[in-house]
């Protein structure tokens, strides 16, 4: 599969929310939401972490290991077609890395997106 595209419009994070599906894990909460186009493009994947999960560095912490989390797993197995959001919780920054890709694993499973 090809490298993830990257969302980064406000529009599109809050388009992927308004699709209301979800998984909620210790590590991450992982929203999934269909393509608007024909044929269908692979997945794009945003970050987000708000001010709930801790102070700047804490925050920058938690996105970095998403993204590394993101990097392992979804290039094979996430669906295309799909956009994806990842948004950090508290526990984030301090859980182990395999228990994050458990996490996201099983998001990908529940959301029956995986590939």
């Amino acid at each position: 599969m090809a490298a993830l595209a990257r969302l980064k419009r406000r529009q599109e994070f809050l388009r992927v929310a308004a699709g209301k599906r979800r998984y909620v894990a210790p590590g991450l909460i992982l929203q999934a939401a269909p393509h608007p186009t024909e044929p269908p493009e692979p997945a794009r994947i945003g970050f987000t972490a708000s001010r709930k999960v801790g102070i700047s560095v804490v925050r920058n912490r938690a996105r970095r290991r998403l993204k590394a989390a993101v990097a392992t797993l979804m290039p094979l197995h996430a669906a295309p077609g799909v956009d994806y959001v990842l948004v950090a919780r508290a526990e984030t920054a301090r859980r182990p890395f395999a228990d994050l890709l458990i996490d996201l694993e099983t998001g990908l499973k529940r959301l029956g997106l995986w590939q």
